[in-house]
């Protein structure tokens, strides 16, 4: 009996919490044993007192970042999908597209960034379009590996009975592919978080981005990692909302039965 009360109390949330925060506590007894001064690295009490201090512009500027992520990982995730098809299935976009969307990842986006305000200005485009090109290409590039992937032996068999191909790909490929297709849209949404500040510190007067910018010229750390707390939670929030809607839409794939018996 005590060894049933213990695993459910021990669970695996438990433990994620428990590590969590054992790290904040290590965090702040090495800032009062080293003496680490404030504007170097703040203890975490001192970060939870500013985020509820300033929560008010924190939450304004959320709202403001949470625009650029929110669209411009749409707008990844149905291009993505959209230009897979086609790289998938076509030796001609596998020879002409694919390239060039492997030498496009190559580019710096942090060194275009400054070209996209010029071009687009200093309104929510230049932000969307960061977003879009560093949550885009994980998602082309998992959902070519999905489609591609099926057992020949699954496709032979479907074909032997003569279904037609466009009931084969709804009914085979596509879902065997949809597993890929969602590690595609979570490594995409972690993307998102990183290039919505990246587009907020290259020009903008709103936005959590905006904020650790002003705060570390001001010194004030705590500010900064505040926002670095609120910008990690939006992306958690994306996260752990594509993952949601994975378990929704794949309860039936072996890794969301194997989570669901381990925990």
């Amino acid at each position: 009996m005590k060894g049933v009360v213990f695993k459910l109390l021990w669970n695996k949330h438990t433990q994620t919490i428990g590590s969590f925060i054992s790290a904040l506590i290590l965090w702040e007894a090495a800032v009062v044993v080293f003496g680490i001064r404030a504007y170097i690295l703040p203890r975490p009490t001192e970060i939870l007192v500013t985020l509820f201090e300033q929560s008010e512009h924190l939450w304004k500027a959320a709202l403001y970042t949470s625009r650029s992520l929110i669209v411009g990982y749409l707008i990844a995730i149905i291009s993505g999908i959209l230009l897979a098809l086609p790289v998938a299935f076509s030796r001609f976009m596998q020879r002409a597209i694919y390239p060039l969307l492997v030498v496009s990842q190559l580019v710096p986006k942090v060194a275009l960034a400054p070209i996209f305000i010029i071009w687009f200005g200093f309104g929510l485009l230049p932000k969307v379009t960061i977003v879009f090109l560093l949550s885009f290409f994980p998602v082309v590039l998992n959902g070519i590996v999905g489609l591609r992937s099926l057992d020949p032996d699954i496709m032979n068999l479907t074909r032997s009975t003569g279904a037609r191909a466009v009931d084969v790909f709804f009914r085979v490929r596509l879902p065997a592919a949809l597993p890929t297709f969602f590690a595609g849209f979570k490594l995409a949404s972690i993307s998102a978080a990183v290039g919505a500040v990246i587009g907020e510190f290259i020009g903008s007067d709103a936005g959590l981005g905006f904020i650790i910018l002003t705060a570390n010229g001001d010194l004030r750390t705590d500010y900064s990692f505040a926002a670095i707390t609120v910008l990690t939670i939006l992306g958690l929030i994306l996260y752990y909302t594509v993952e949601l809607i994975e378990r929704l839409v794949l309860p039936w794939h072996v890794s969301q039965r194997i989570e669901v018996s381990a925990g």
